[in-house]
């Protein structure tokens, strides 16, 4: 069952800003390029969640976690 165009506005608008801004919180990982070649990898709020030597071990980390990995450039 898919809701409606304006039943998901409804539900948006309720939202507080916080929960806003949690929204994807632990779904969503992005990765990027930290100093000396090694990677970080945040949540979607932007808080570090870890730092590694490298793309794989970053990429290995967040879907171990079952979240979804997005890049930033």
């Amino acid at each position: 069952m898919n809701p409606k165009p304006e039943e998901i506005r409804s539900l948006l608008e309720q939202l507080s800003a916080q929960d806003f801004l949690n929204v994807g919180l632990h779904q969503v990982a992005y990765i990027r390029s930290a100093k000396n070649g090694e990677f970080s990898v945040h949540a979607a709020d932007g808080s570090l969640l870890s730092l590694v030597e490298s793309f794989d071990l970053a990429l290995a980390a967040v879907r171990h976690n079952e979240m979804q990995p997005v890049t930033v450039h």
